[in-house]
């Protein structure tokens, strides 16, 4: 799948969001080592912390099926703004992506960025 489809994948995650809350609805489309893609949207809550993020949810897919390594992580806003990921789906993907790819729409141009350029001092196991 190239970084555009994937891209596309997860623009189309974005009408399943749950955001009734902020009203940005945010999608992700995640590629595991293996090839096997998995989607996500964000799901909001009234208690904010208990939000879940469109990253996580497709990782948090993708764990629970079994996988542990991920290449490539699409993540799309629905309003077509630049959705670059927060601090706390940095961190989970660094546990288990620290060398894969974020792929993200700018002004109509696709940008790749490495988990580590956007997260370069996060906590891991060692």
């Amino acid at each position: 799948m190239s970084d555009k489809e994937l891209l596309e994948l997860a623009k189309s995650m974005c009408s399943k969001a749950y955001a009734p809350y902020s009203h940005f609805q945010v999608g992700a489309a995640l590629v595991t080592k293996d090839g096997s893609v998995y989607t996500g949207c964000n799901i909001e809550n009234a208690s904010y912390g208990a939000t879940n993020c469109a990253e996580r949810t497709a990782i948090f897919k993708a764990v629970s099926e079994g996988h542990r390594h991920f290449s490539r992580i699409a993540v799309a806003a629905g309003d077509g703004s630049t959705a670059y990921p927060c601090g706390i789906c940095l961190q989970v993907m660094n546990e288990f992506m620290s060398d894969g790819k974020v792929i993200l729409e700018d002004n109509g141009n696709i940008v790749e960025y490495e988990v580590r350029e956007l997260l370069p001092h996060g906590f891991t196991l060692v």
